[in-house]
């Protein structure tokens, strides 16, 4: 799947520029002007990378920068700015940014940190745990089984990603764009069908499976 990245912004000609600049590179980029359309933006669809300006969009980017991260704890944020003091630096940092670009910058170079952020994120997604106990159920990811039973490997690679969310929603969009490779209709179905095969395993243990109108998939403990 192509890489959807928001753009938050108040300088809308250097914006343009840009967001023509990654298309062109193989990235789908939307801007926006103001922190609400931001939330709005990430509210309605699903985004793999934030690249945000920290002043001039409505609110205070530290502000931003902390909503973000407590509202989408795992979306990758990287600071646009003029703002090359250590101090607001390392703020940005401590309020969890990953990456952290002076203006004015080169194109090529905001590219590669742009997929040093995007390596390091699948990369520890790969690395994480795989083995998980669910009140004494263990569902083994290695070996595709849960309590002694074999999965098919679409669905131990989707409970593996529920798992690893446990009480969160995990993004229906993320979801297909991981383990389908697409987001279409015929996909979506498929993805129903694989949620509806995994409930019958979770349901008897007293475990399941909502579906977030609108958003995506949450594993609970009933």
């Amino acid at each position: 799947m192509t890489t959807k990245i928001l753009l938050i912004d108040s300088d809308i000609s250097l914006s343009m520029v840009l967001c023509d600049y990654l298309v062109s590179r193989g990235y789908k980029a939307q801007h926006v002007v103001h922190a609400r359309d931001a939330f709005r933006q990430l509210d309605q669809a699903h985004y793999d990378l934030v690249l945000m300006e920290m002043q001039n969009i409505g609110m205070n980017g530290y502000e931003l920068l902390r909503e973000i991260r407590h509202r989408y704890p795992l979306l990758p944020v990287i600071i646009l700015t003029t703002r090359g003091e250590r101090e607001a630096q390392m703020k940005a940092f401590q309020l969890g940014c990953d990456d952290y670009q002076l203006k004015p910058f080169s194109m090529d170079l905001l590219i590669c940190r742009i997929e040093a952020v995007m390596r390091r994120i699948r990369h520890d997604e790969e690395s994480k745990q795989r083995v998980f106990e669910l009140d004494g159920h263990i569902f083994d990811a290695v070996h595709q089984q849960f309590d002694g039973q074999h999965l098919s490997g679409r669905e131990s690679e989707l409970l593996l990603m529920l798992c690893r969310h446990q009480d969160e929603i995990v993004d229906r969009h993320r979801i297909l764009s991981s383990l389908w490779k697409e987001d279409n209709a015929f996909t979506s179905r498929s993805l129903g069908v694989f949620i509806n095969h995994l409930r019958v395993y979770l349901r008897p243990i007293g475990y399941n499976i909502l579906a977030i109108r609108g958003k995506g998939y949450r594993l609970v403990k009933q």
